[in-house]
Order: C-alpha cells, then structure tokens, then sequence
C-alpha cells in the first residue's frame, strides 16, 4: 500500500533532474515505502510507498526521504529487505508537477539490507524532519544551499538485481550530477554533497591586465589566472609576458618564447629583426614564425613600415583562412592571427607589431625567451638560456640567438657585443602624436591598462627614427591592448594623417569590429566576445561572404571564382558555361554554353586560312572566317638594282603579292644612290648635282656637273702653276721679294742684283738654292780714301758706284783683306745681327795677248784670293722659331795666285760663300 501526505505551498518552477541507478540490492519479501516530510513552516513533507513488482518476489523494503526547502531539496534513501524488483522514485527541487525538468543518469553504490541514511551537505541547518517506514525510523537535519539545486530520478528501466550486488568502502565517492558528489560515510550512510562555489579573490597581474575566469578540472567551479600576453612593437620594443617593458636593437633572428620543459613537439615562437635606419642603429620586425611539431609558420612584412603581411606555412605561400594539422591562420581586421587550439595559444602581427597569448594553465613557469618567463613575477624575466638572470632585458635578448642562414653574421655561439647607444644626443622634442596617448583620446583604457610604457615607446621611437612615423606603431599596439581588455579606441582621426589607415574601395575602416567578421557561411554563429579589432570591413548593410572569399554581399546568394555576387536563382554565363546560383551545398551549378550552328567556310587560295574571332553577341561562340597570311605565299620578292625598288600589290580577292622593280626617282653614281636637288661628288674640281630630268634608256635621274670657279690671281712674287689634287693650281713664289726701308717692295728674279735706289752702297740679290729663294743684302765697304791724294778734278767713283777714287787709275790697287758686315741667310734662317765677314779684294796681272808662235790668244790671269782663312760660327733663327748654329769660311790674308782663265759665270756657279764674289763681279765690272 502507497500512501502520499502532501501540504504546504506548491510551485511549477521547473528545476533540473538526475536520473540515478540504485544499487543492487539483496533479494526478501517486504513493501518499499517512501516518507518525506519538513517540520519547518512552509515546508513539504511528502511519503511515497512503493508496491512490490509483480514480476519478482518481494525482498526488502526501500525508503526514500526527500527533503524539500527553498532553495534545495535533499533526499535520504532508507531501505529495508522487503522487495526484489525495479523501482522508481525521484529527488525534487521545488513542485514535482514540471514537466521540463531534464534528466542525467548515474549509478549509485550497492547496499546492504540494513538501514541506510544519506546526508546533503549545506551551509545552514535550518529544521529538523523525521521519516518513518514501516520497520525504521531516524532523525535528520537539512542544510540550506543557496547555488545548488537538483533532481533525482529513478528511471523505470532501472532494474535491481540481488546477483550484482557490490558495496561502496567508507570514503569512497562519485559523482552524480550537476557538481553533486556521493560519499560513503559508513554503516550505508551515504553522503550527497554538492560543489560550493566560493568566488575567489581577484589577483593583480603584473602586466597590468586583467585576469581571466578559469574552470576548475572538477568542470564546477572558477579561478582566476594572469595570462601570459607578451607583446613587441616599433623599433623593437618589448612587453614581457609579465609586463617588464625593454627596448632592444638587434637585427638577428631570436627566441622569443620557447618551453623550459619541452611538452609540444618542436613547439617555439621566434622574430627576425633587421635594421631599419640608414645608420643600421635601429632595428624593426621583419617576420613573425612559429613553429608546432610539423609546420613552420612565417609571417613577413612585405613592404617595411607597412601592414602589408605575407604567410607561408613550411615555406609554401597559403591562402588564408588555412587550418591543418593543429594550427589556425586567419585575419583579423589589420592582424595576421595564429591559432592553435590545442594549446588554447594565439600569435597576431600587421607588420608593425606582434602579441602572443598562452594560457598560463599551460605554460605558467615553463617558458623562456627574449619574452621571458610567465609566472606573474617580473623579477626573472631576463633569464638567459643557461638560467641565470642577466643584469638587464637587452643584455639578455642577445644571447637568444638562433641559427639563421640567411645571416651569417649572426650566431648563438658568438659572444653578444653591446649595441650601439640609441639615445639622442640633443633633447628630442616630444612628439603631438605621442601625447595622445596621455590625453583624453585613450583615457577610457587608462585604468585597464597604463599607457607610461606604450608613451616612452612612442618618444624614443620620433626621436630616434623621426622620419619614419613609427610613433604609430606604439599608439597602435596600445589601442590594441585596450581592445584586448575590451576597450576600443579610435585614434587613427585624431592623429592629422600620419597615422591614417586606407581600405580598399568595397570596404570601409573601423577602429571596433569583430575579431571574427560574420559572413554568410557563418551568419548563425553566436558571437558573445566583447573584445574587438581594428581593420577594413564590410560597409553597414552587407557582410563578408565567406572568411576565404574577400567579397562584401547584400544578400547571401554565391560567389564564384570572378568574384561577382550573385542571388539564388540567377543565371549567368561565366568561363563559357551556363552557371545558375543555387541555394544548398553545391551553389553555383554549370554546364557547357551551347553555340548555334554556323555555315562551313571554306579559304581556298594561296595564304589563307581559317580563324576563330570573337562574337560580340557571344564571346564564348567564335565565328570562323578567313584570314591572310603572308608568310603562307611562295612568291618571293625580286631584288631589285641601284635606283629601283620594289613595288608590291595585292590583286582583289587575293592574299598574296604581286611583285615589280619600278625607278625610285634617284641618281646613281659609283654604287650610291642620290635624291633630286642633293649634291654629287663626281670629283672636287667639279660641282654636281642630281637633276629631275630623267634618263630615257636608263630610267635613272640625271647628273649635272660644271667646273669649279678659279681665281687666278697672285701675289706679285709669285705664278700660278697647275699642282697634282688641285682643279685651280696653286699661287706659287717664282721671285724674291725685298722689302727695303725707305722704298716700295723689289722684285727679283733669280740671279738678278738691283742697286738700292737711294744707296748704291746697298746690294739687293736673289738666289734660287735647291729650288728655294734666297733674297741678299750687301753692304759694300769702301777703302780708306783721301781725296787730297787725288790731283784736283781726278775725283770719281769706282764702278760700283758706291767707292770714290782718283781718275785716271794709272797704278793698281794691292790685293788685300777688306772687311764688310751683313746679314748671314741659309736655308731661311738668319742670323740676328749683322755679322763682320771679310774678302779679297785688288787687283793682280793679267792679259789676254795673240801669240803667233800659238797663232792663238794667250791669257794669263791671276786672281785676288785667299791665302789664309778660317772657320767661325754663328746662331741662325728659322721661321719656325728655332735656332741652329752656322758656320762660314774667314778670310785672314789674301795674294794674288794664277788661275784658270774661264768665264766669271763658270767661276761662280755652284759657289756661294755669303754672295762675296757677285759683289766682287759687280764691283769688278
């Protein structure tokens, strides 16, 4: 018999429910009866009696006690030995009258057939409460709970069999549900003892961030934990993950986090810097990498100074989003993001500054880099590899080198020197678009995150590199802490331009989007992260259409490889196939572009041939038609002679060519060809010229020539006479010319002397020498003379009009030495002063007699000569410039000597001694 006493208040608030399999329980006849009951005011107190089943024999009697006050519920289960078959009953929280309860299954210990209590554990005892059976009954105390609440249900399909039965050992526990844990006390006193769930008190994090909610393994309750979040920007600076700040400027490849007690296989992050100054003081981030077990992940700035990012996984170019074994590579918004699950870890960098998240569940006390170590302490994060602690971060960042072979200058086994110093020299003036940092455009996040270090960051990189606007970088990696700890800022428009960010045409900026842009494919997701990102999306009104396919939608329909949205149900034409955009899987659907048929053409004739052009009412449809060739003919064109060229045409309906050699209207002249009205050179004693007139016979234009002008005339001195090479001769010198100085100039031919006009003592002479003109002045020296020796009237001048002496000339002169100065010519160079010569001058004995016993003239002649004589020398100056040393013969004695009597002319041919013996001819005669 089953009897149930219900009273005080009751509730349709529907509450949770465990379905739990009892233990076995030993085979005896008997009744089960529950009782449940609450002395309190307010409460329930609720008795259920089961029957036996009728499939079994009875074996013992089960009471189920459950207490209900709000807001928990505990029920304790008092069995006796009186049934032996499958029973249900149920733990409620609040009225047994909801139908939405949900419900878990977990099994129960075995019991024994003696008498069992089970206790809920709470906080605050609140009433006490009996249960009766039929052959037991005990006292309890309920508990106050004020986070758990549950239900309990025996499931019909829960059988209880005498041959499985187990028994639990004092302290023994499970779980039931909803953080409900079972414990065996003893003497079958078993012990329900829900999860409380204090909230723990929230740390500080030494980088200044906030702490995150962590589930405890129980899967029930929380802690608190400090990420590790470790972030570098600029030129480089660098937040550990503890939140020492530090400026380095190396331009190796180093660690940046890898693990002390190696977990994950081949598991590091690293950074290639490189510098990014003329001065090579300063360096920058050039590529991001991170490795996991098989895949190496490079992410490369393309352009310095930029957002422009590059990735490669095992040096193999992806497109983004990739994910394979492990590892995640998505953007997000100007960000690069790595992710891997596994490690619940993700890597960002734009080119300009990175961050890394790692839980610190995972790798809190267990990282080591140029990072440093993540356990909340900042006090070792300089931690060189060998583990001791450097005096400072940038002594410590050099020895985490790593081989790279693209910088051979670098090597971990290489002892670090210290870097150039970076400070200015001169007091750097502070930058405007650093203040911003400390003024009201990022105040909201200062007391998230404290903006002093991100500033310093900011001054040292304007002062440093001024010109490069890397102050930025720090506004930018700051901004994005901020939105990490879920504050957006929007900077960019405060900062004139230097720091403006430019999407493409479809899309538009915004300092606070999604982390995770929603598109089409993922419009159903809910998103309840607070943190946001800057970065180029989709304008208001249109969404991403798929995180592969770069694409801003109005409506979700297909996009296929041009690009182009399109709606369901749209047909069009792409890549020469009849496409419809489909809603399903599938999407786009196509099948081959049917063309309409077209009339055979035929390209008959030499040259043609068959082409496909384009349609231009179907691009996909060619019509074919016939083109020429040239290069198809096999009539070659003809090689044509000097003054004719080739002249082609093409027949109508016809490719090839017709060839003919036809006049160019040209002079021909020794293998040259000449335009009309141009010159020709036939020779240089004739000017020619190429006429229009066109040769009949030849068909070749005419030349016409006419002789050079000459002038004939010449200077007096000198004749025209016809030279080799030359049309009109040449002027050239057949007299001497002498110039003397009181008279016009005198010509002489060779040979010939002419008397000064106004002094006969002056003798002017011209020689022709090896076919060179000599002209010759002389002087003529008369003797000493008194006239008194001469009887009066008997005054007179000797022959050559020059010399006085007494007529008649009864005695002769002596032969003696007379002395004269003049000029010395030889070869055209001539001395610069007169020069003393002298001469034999008298007379001697001589006759000229017939002789009848000879019946012939006898002569006797005997001549005024040198009998001594000697040699002297004299500086000459050439034309030219020059000087050259001259000898000439002098007279030291002369006598009278016989000679050959022979013409003067004889005498003096071939002879030249400074011209003394035609003076002497002439004075003579």
């Amino acid at each position: 018999t089953a009897s149930t006493t219900i009273s005080g208040p009751s509730s349709s608030v529907p509450t949770a429910s465990t379905a739990v399999s009892p233990p076995s329980l030993p085979t005896s006849p008997g009744t089960l009866t529950t009782t449940s009951g609450v002395t309190e005011t307010g409460s329930t107190t609720k008795t259920t009696t089961l029957p036996p089943t009728p499939s079994q024999p009875s074996s013992q009697s089960t009471t189920i006690v459950t207490i209900t006050s709000s807001p928990i519920t505990t029920t304790v289960i008092h069995t006796t030995p009186t049934i032996s078959s499958a029973l249900t009953s149920s733990f409620s929280s609040g009225p047994s009258s909801s139908p939405s309860a949900s419900s878990t299954t977990a099994s129960l210990p075995s019991l024994s057939s003696s008498p069992v209590s089970v206790i809920t554990s709470g906080t605050t005892p609140t009433a006490s409460f009996t249960t009766t059976s039929g052959t037991t009954s005990s006292n309890f105390i309920p508990f106050t709970e004020t986070t758990t609440t549950s239900e309990i249900v025996f499931p019909t399909s829960t059988s209880i069999s005498g041959s499985s039965a187990t028994s639990s050992a004092p302290g023994e526990s499970w779980w039931l549900c909803n953080c409900t844990k079972a414990i065996c006390i003893e003497d079958n006193i078993i012990q329900v003892v829900p999860v409380i769930c204090n909230p723990p008190p929230k740390p500080t994090c030494s980088n200044g961030l906030s702490p995150v909610r962590v589930i405890d393994e129980d899967g029930c309750c929380w802690h608190w934990e400090c990420d590790c979040y470790c972030t570098g920007w600029g030129d480089p600076h660098y937040l550990t993950f503890d939140g020492l700040y530090y400026s380095y400027q190396g331009n190796c490849t180093y660690v940046l986090v890898e693990e002390i007690d190696k977990k994950v296989d081949n598991f590091g992050v690293y950074i290639d810097n490189y510098n990014c100054d003329a001065l090579d003081v300063v360096s920058c981030p050039r590529t991001l990498i991170v490795r996991h077990e098989t895949q190496e992940v490079r992410m490369a700035t393309v352009k310095p100074n930029t957002l422009q990012v590059e990735v490669t996984v095992n040096k193999q170019s992806v497109s983004l989003p990739y994910k394979k074994f492990g590892v995640s590579i998505y953007k997000s918004g100007i960000n690069h993001v790595v992710e891997i699950p596994e490690l619940e870890m993700n890597v960002t960098y734009n080119g300009l500054s990175f961050s890394i998240r790692m839980p610190y569940s995972l790798f809190g006390n267990n990282t080591h880099g140029q990072c440093g170590t993540c356990n909340n302490n900042t006090a070792d994060d300089c931690m060189l590899p060998n583990g001791n602690i450097a005096e400072s971060c940038d002594t410590m960042a050099d020895h985490w080198q790593v081989v790279d072979p693209s910088k051979p200058q670098c090597s971990p086994d290489l002892i670090p020197t210290k870097a150039p110093s970076t400070t200015p020299t001169q007091p750097c003036k502070e930058s405007s678009i650093c203040e911003l940092l400390l003024g009201s455009v990022f105040e909201p996040c200062h007391s998230f995150v404290r903006p002093e270090k991100y500033y310093a960051a900011c001054i040292f990189d304007s002062c440093v590199l001024p010109n490069l606007d890397l102050e930025c970088s720090s506004l930018q990696i700051y901004a994005a802490t901020c939105a990490d700890q879920s504050v957006c800022i929007d900077w960019r428009s405060h900062t004139n331009g230097v720091c403006s960010y430019k999407c493409s045409s479809d899309k538009e900026y915004r300092a606070c989007g999604p982390v995770k842009e929603v598109t089409c494919k993922s419009s159903q997701q809910n998103e309840t992260s607070t943190k946001q990102v800057e970065g180029c999306f989709c304008p208001n009104g249109t969404m991403l259409y798929d995180s592969g396919v770069d694409v801003c939608v109005k409506t979700c329909g297909c996009v296929g490889v041009d690009k182009n949205p399109r709606e369901f149900g749209e047909k069009f034409v792409l890549g020469c196939q009849d496409c419809i955009c489909l809603e399903g899987e599938n999407g786009i659907v196509c099948q081959p572009h049917e063309c309409p048929k077209q009339n055979k053409t035929s390209c008959d004739g030499e040259g043609f041939y068959e082409v496909n052009e384009v349609n231009s009412e179907d691009s996909c449809c060619p019509i074919v038609t016939c083109k020429c060739n040239t290069s198809l003919c096999t009539t070659k064109a003809p090689k044509c002679t000097l003054g004719f060229e080739v002249y082609s045409y093409i027949p109508s309906d016809q490719c090839c060519p017709v060839y003919q050699c036809v006049p160019k209207g040209v002079c021909v002249h020794q293998n040259a060809e000449f335009l009309p009205n141009s010159s020709v050179f036939v020779d240089k004693c004739q000017n020619c010229f190429c006429t229009n007139e066109v040769n009949v016979s030849t068909e070749l234009n005419i030349i016409s020539c006419e002789h050079v002008p000459c002038d004939t005339y010449c200077e007096p001195g000198y004749e025209r006479q016809p030279v080799t090479g030359e049309c009109c001769g040449r002027c050239v010198q057949t007299k001497c010319i002498i110039q003397p100085a009181n008279s016009s100039d005198l010509i002489l031919s060779p040979g010939e002397f002419v008397n000064d006009p106004y002094n006969n003592c002056t003798i002017y002479s011209c020689l022709n020498i090896n076919n060179q003109l000599i002209s010759s002045t002389s002087e003529i020296t008369c003797p000493a003379f008194n006239e008194d020796s001469c009887k009066p009237g008997t005054v007179t001048f000797l022959p050559n009009g020059c010399c006085k002496t007494c007529a008649p000339l009864d005695s002769h002169t002596p032969c003696s030495v007379r002395e004269r100065e003049d000029f010395i010519v030889y070869n055209g160079c001539r001395s610069v002063d007169r020069v003393v010569m002298t001469e034999c001058e008298g007379t001697c004995g001589t006759f000229s007699l017939y002789s009848a016993e000879a019946n012939s003239m006898e002569h006797s002649c005997s001549c005024c000569r040198e009998s001594s004589t000697s040699v002297k020398e004299v500086q000459l100056t050439c034309p030219s410039g020059y000087s050259i040393s001259h000898k000439y013969v002098y007279v030291e004695s002369c006598s009278c000597q016989d000679t050959e009597c022979r013409s003067q002319l004889q005498s003096a041919e071939g002879n030249y001694t400074t011209s003394s013996l035609n003076v002497t001819e002439r004075t003579i005669s």
